[in-house]
């Protein structure tokens, strides 16, 4: 079993925030891979499809990024998915928007997204795509910029990098994440 995860928060109001953007890679691969985000259980809305033998999972957590590891433990506790079938997607602002990074274990750098994750699931030894929205400029608190919408600018680049992070996600389903890690990475 694999399990995708893209960290965001639910509500009209946080769709098209940078917070969001591991919600945008879900949509993103759900409608490559023809999976249903259709059922809401587990605190989170997710989907499920067989591809290539192997049952792969498509979840949005719906408890708002600071408890984004309720809904993945629910989810892997239901269907016995381990730390190392597990793949999260998050907005990272220590990479520059347009840039995706691979890792296989790593700190939350500061992310509650993924501090709850950690919190959740006991570790910290699990695959993660991290999508650059880069640092805010001009003194504005993170929370605020973390929130805030992307410029025109950087949307124009944002179209690219959704593509190439579900590309990366869609690889590991079929290749070993060290492998798609090496290759994206470079």
């Amino acid at each position: 079993m694999k399990l995708i995860v893209g960290l965001g928060n639910p509500g009209k109001q946080y769709e098209q925030t940078r917070h969001n953007i591991g919600f945008k890679v879900i949509d993103k691969l759900a409608n490559e891979l023809d999976i249903q985000l259709d059922q809401a259980k587990h605190k989170g809305l997710y989907g499920m499809k067989n591809i290539s033998g192997e049952k792969v999972f498509l979840l949005k957590p719906l408890t708002y990024m600071n408890l984004s590891g309720e809904s993945i433990r629910a989810v892997m506790d239901y269907y016995q998915i381990e730390p190392d079938e597990i793949v999260v997607i998050y907005d990272d602002l220590d990479l520059p928007v347009g840039k995706i990074r691979l890792r296989q274990k790593g700190s939350p750098g500061g992310h509650n997204g993924m501090k709850s994750t950690i919190a959740h699931l006991g570790t910290e030894n699990f695959n993660r795509i991290r999508v650059g929205i880069d640092r805010p400029k001009n003194g504005m608190k993170v929370t605020d910029y973390v929130l805030g919408r992307f410029s025109k600018e950087e949307e124009e680049v944002l179209v690219e990098v959704i593509d190439k992070s579900a590309a990366a996600a869609m690889k590991w389903l079929n290749q070993p994440f060290l492998q798609v890690m090496n290759e994206f990475n470079a």
